[in-house]
């Protein structure tokens, strides 16, 4: 049963089905099967997304899809760990969020995805998230990275403004901070004082594995 269960969450993933994702992420824990062996059979199905989108044969749209459906399933799975104490290799903590002013959220949500599936323990603590709550959230988590998206260029300058609120905390030496959006350039990510950019959900992963040293 357990290799019915693996494969239909890899085939839920590849089809973009959440819905079908969560149920076989329940019938995972009905089941008793291992939950990190469930995740660990979706982050092969979404890296073959990112991996095609990264070569072209897949579109935005397919990678969007991959993403929303492992976000349906990953809260569940990771409950089921938690529950039983078991512990997933992690290649390092990451705290994302959009900033202040900014709604936008399905850029962060791949990047989230794709994080969480390359093996990072990541923690989204939403959109339009000021500086203070960025703050709050590094205080809390102790994350090894920082990522914040900005798709408009009305908000691009919060992510100054998080680091420089970062600075006068303290912080700043603790966290490699990477930043990306639509209103990002790599011109802007240095003049901010950001460790790394990246334009792209994939290229974002390779980066983070960068610049914690994977």
């Amino acid at each position: 049963m357990s290799i019915e269960v693996l494969e239909n969450l890899k085939k839920a993933i590849m089809e973009y089905d959440s819905e079908g994702a969560a149920n076989w992420a329940r019938k995972a824990v009905e089941e008793k099967v291992d939950p990190v062996e469930a995740l660990d059979a979706m982050t092969v199905a979404i890296r073959r997304v990112g991996n095609g989108f990264g070569r072209g044969e897949f579109w935005l749209p397919d990678l969007i899809g991959a993403a929303d459906a492992m976000s349906a399933a990953t809260p569940i799975l990771e409950e089921e760990i938690k529950r039983r104490g078991a512990r997933r290799e992690s290649l390092g903590t990451v705290v994302i969020g959009t900033v202040y002013g900014d709604i936008h959220t399905i850029g962060k949500t791949m990047v989230a995805t794709l994080l969480t599936a390359n093996g990072f323990q990541v923690y989204d603590v939403g959109i339009n998230v000021t500086a203070e709550k960025f703050v709050e959230a590094i205080k809390q988590y102790e994350p090894d990275m920082l990522a914040m998206s900005a798709l408009m260029t009305m908000t691009a300058s919060e992510q100054k403004k998080v680091i420089e609120t970062l600075k006068k905390e303290g912080l700043r030496d603790k966290v490699k901070i990477m930043v990306g959006g639509g209103a990002i350039t790599q011109e802007f990510a240095d003049s901010i004082g950001a460790d790394g950019y990246d334009p792209t959900a994939p290229g974002a992963v390779k980066l983070a594995r960068k610049l914690v040293g994977k």
